[in-house]
């Protein structure tokens, strides 16, 4: 069996402050398919299932720029960029002026209603690749359901997505456009 290059595979390490999930560290490289990026959803959702990490619905943006003093192969972060609701929410249009590749939703499992009902104490996301559909770029989206064991217990992905189609879509692309 050959080995894999360390170099070729996506590197995902969250970061914290104050106890609260704050974000991602990516390494190697971005995800490059769909595929690739409900998998790092997955891996999100499923830190945002632990207790007390994640307080409320929160949206997440990709940034290719790289955090200060970065580790060797260090490609860019997912960052917190506010909660979906109240106060401190984020704005609609936050990101018009310079759109991200990718935008995430993590829902804390006391506000995911989980698909099985054996499944309490479950997180959830969504993450939106947004496309410029007048150039043929369709929209990508993923959606992923894991419970505080680890257990992926659903996990969607599509190409070709209406926003307006389901909830956590249609905010995400809220929040895209002014």
């Amino acid at each position: 069996m050959s080995a894999v290059d360390p170099s070729t595979r996506v590197g995902v390490s969250p970061f914290h402050a104050a106890g609260s999930l704050q974000g991602f560290v990516i390494s190697g490289r971005w995800p490059d398919s769909t595929k690739e990026w409900a998998q790092l959803l997955a891996l999100a959702v499923r830190v945002g299932a632990m207790p007390g990490l994640l307080h409320t619905s929160t949206v997440f943006g990709v940034r290719e720029e790289l955090p200060d003093d970065p580790a060797p192969g260090t490609v860019g972060i997912v960052l917190a960029e506010g909660p979906v609701l109240g106060d401190e929410a984020v704005a609609p249009g936050a990101f018009a002026d310079h759109q991200p590749p990718a935008l995430f939703v993590l829902h804390p499992p006391a506000e995911t209603t989980p698909t099985l009902p054996e499944c309490a104490g479950a997180a959830s996301g969504c993450v939106l690749l947004p496309g410029v559909p007048h150039l043929g770029l369709e929209h990508r989206a993923a959606w992923v359901e894991a419970d505080l064991e680890g257990t992926v217990t659903s996990m969607v992905s599509r190409v070709g997505v209406d926003p307006i189609s389901h909830p956590d879509t249609a905010v995400l692309a809220m929040l895209l456009t002014a």
